[in-house]
């Protein structure tokens, strides 16, 4: 995708979309541990959505923000759907736009209407910043084929050091629905544990073909009094990676930061 220019008459979205590209995509910003971090995060899911769906498949990416997703599958060959509330964010991704199919959805992907359902749904970091992610991920399972998939990203609930509740024990979300959509980490409102992820699947009539754990703390920069991150070699984090990955899952699962996971309609 292509490296744009800043600007300063840009809107406040599109500077706040270019900074996290400055971290996300170009590793910039003296904090590459969060590159590092967000970088498995997306091999992972682009992984998890490649490995099910071959090439030419329609794919809708939900909450899209910035497109990082979207214009790398559709680099790929995949036939996209860039989705977000925000509209304006559109034609900032157009400017990053290289080659490949890709197509703009601007607004509430669960009222617009698409002639054809997707063979995936992509949501990446999103269901943490809703108040009924049963219904969300309902709503999302409605846009898919049958024998589809859903690929999700979201930090992960069963964290050692997690401290909101669980949304299985909550008797009535809507009191967080004035939260939703907040942005980073003080907009997350539920984190799912895996157990929740497996319920709520099996309720919209999908099974949860993989899951994996991802970004170990102490290489997230979580632990800075200890060692601090910016010390730490890209490799480590990367090798840290590969051994959160080589543990039983329920140690991985106390141990990891976010979780990857691929759904699919039966």
């Amino acid at each position: 995708m292509n490296r744009i220019q800043y600007e300063n008459n840009w809107p406040e979205s599109w500077k706040l979309s270019y900074y996290y590209d400055c971290q996300e995509l170009w590793g910039e910003i003296d904090n590459y541990t969060y590159y590092y971090c967000y970088k498995n995060r997306r091999d992972a899911a682009l992984k998890y959505l490649t490995s099910a769906i071959p090439n030419n498949g329609r794919i809708i990416d939900i909450a899209a923000g910035q497109g990082n997703f979207s214009l790398s599958l559709a680099e790929m060959g995949y036939n996209v759907t860039w989705n977000d509330l925000r509209t304006e964010l559109s034609e900032y991704v157009r400017k990053k736009y290289e080659h490949g199919k890709i197509s703009y959805a601007e607004g509430d992907a669960f009222e617009l209407v698409f002639k054809e359902k997707f063979d995936s749904v992509l949501a990446t970091e999103i269901i943490e910043h809703v108040a009924h992610p049963d219904e969300f991920m309902a709503s999302c399972s409605k846009l898919l084929k049958l024998g589809g998939c859903i690929v999700m990203t979201t930090p992960n609930g069963a964290f050692f050091k997690n401290n909101l509740p669980r949304f299985s024990e909550c008797k009535d979300s809507s009191i967080f629905e004035s939260m939703q959509f907040k942005p980073d980490g003080d907009g997350h409102i539920f984190l799912l544990y895996p157990d929740e992820i497996r319920e709520l699947a099996a309720k919209i009539g999908c099974k949860v073909e993989k899951m994996a754990f991802l970004n170990f703390p102490l290489a997230a920069g979580l632990f800075n009094h200890i060692i601090p991150a910016k010390y730490l070699p890209g490799f480590f984090i990367n090798i840290s990676e590969l051994l959160l990955g080589c543990l039983p899952q329920i140690i991985a699962s106390k141990l990891a930061m976010h979780v990857v996971f691929r759904l699919r309609l039966q």
